[in-house]
């Protein structure tokens, strides 16, 4: 399937251009004025520990984690996963072959490169007003099967490919398990998340983050939230960039080794009519070294509709979003530019509008 796209892709390396001294940025990449200044790394004083909720996957099932999960995601709507199960073997074995796949001459990526018309594929995307981000990305739906692109996934070099597999299989069943900890947190029927979520869209996104002259006018990844039901982040080199805008304040997140840094996207919002809330988040990038990370998308199945899961709708909680077909949400979300949360203000019912009838029959 193709995405319509504002223009074609831009197809310029940032990896390359570094290659050659570089001693300011060029204008297509320069973002100044709208992006807003980070604080300092906050710290809880008690132990330490980066601000940023962290959850125990082995405890998750208990009634003490289950609530803090909920309020997490209600109050944060990022956090870090420990106890994951994901191997540290794995986990480094992934991190060389991306780390790899990045060093091959411009000549071999090139051979993905995003075709016009379409959002899949290695290159630079647009941001904004025709800004580009600063770094290389690629990105591939990986399931359903039916859906990879025979030229992307499957033609990448054998090592890489089957390392991507196996953290495929791994990804997947985490994912699975932290939707069914959250249908419960939200008392939704395991069922309900099940028929959603089962074999649904997944994508995922490699990005490599090249150092930077002047870091402070450009971004890794311009402002916005995940039009998904979960992300879940590697962070593969160490090197860290992400921040989140919590109430009004940009706040870089510090990653304990070997964790996930897991977020509720859009989607999630919706089906939660509002109980969870999806957070804004950034890259930025530094002089020094570059960053790697490897993100991974869990959506609900193409045939799906997207809008407020109907156990959660009565009276007193009418719909807050509307109801459309997860094909189409994905092409609208591809076709505009990343613009903070705009994608899903456009799903919103406004007020006068919210229907007192049925549950969950406003409609796009």
């Amino acid at each position: 399937m193709a995405f319509p796209t504002n223009g074609d892709s831009a197809m310029i390396s940032v990896q390359e251009l570094i290659k050659e001294p570089l001693m300011l940025v060029p204008q297509q990449y320069i973002r100044l004025g709208d992006q807003g200044p980070s604080t300092t790394v906050l710290f809880d004083d008690s132990n330490l520990s980066p601000t940023l909720p962290i959850l125990d996957m082995k405890l998750l099932e208990s009634d003490h984690e289950l609530h803090k999960l909920h309020s997490t995601c209600k109050d944060w709507g990022f956090f870090q996963v420990v106890n994951h199960g994901v191997s540290c073997s794995l986990m480094e074995k992934l991190r060389y072959e991306i780390e790899e796949f990045y060093k091959l001459p411009v000549e071999e990526k090139m051979k993905y490169k995003i075709r016009p018309g379409d959002v899949e594929g290695y290159g630079t995307i647009a941001r904004g007003e025709g800004t580009l981000d600063w770094g290389d990305r690629f990105y591939m739906i990986i399931n359903p099967l039916t859906r990879r692109k025979p030229y992307l996934f499957p033609e990448l070099p054998s090592s890489l490919r089957n390392t991507l597999e196996r953290y495929i299989t791994e990804l997947q069943e985490l994912g699975m398990k932290l939707l069914m900890v959250m249908a419960r947190a939200l008392k939704i029927e395991r069922e309900e998340v099940m028929e959603l979520f089962d074999d649904g869209m997944q994508s995922m996104r490699m990005t490599y983050y090249p150092q930077c002259p002047q870091p402070e006018l450009v971004m890794g990844i311009t402002p916005h939230s995940d039009a998904t039901g979960i992300t879940i982040l590697n962070q593969l080199n160490g090197v860290d960039g992400l921040e989140i805008k919590k109430d009004g304040v940009w706040i870089p997140v510090k990653f304990l080794p070997d964790a996930f840094v897991v977020n509720v996207g859009d989607i999630l919002e919706i089906l939660s009519n509002g109980v969870y809330s999806s957070i804004e988040h950034r890259v930025t990038v530094n002089s020094k070294k570059e960053r790697i990370s490897i993100s991974f998308f869990m959506n609900p199945k193409f045939e799906a509709d997207i809008g407020p899961i109907s156990s959660l709708i009565n009276l007193q909680n009418p719909p807050l979003f509307k109801k459309l077909g997860m094909e189409q949400y994905v092409k609208d979300f591809f076709s505009r530019k990343l613009n903070g949360k705009s994608h899903l203000e456009r799903m919103k019912i406004e007020t006068d509008q919210v229907s007192w009838g049925t549950p969950g029959d406003a409609k796009n």
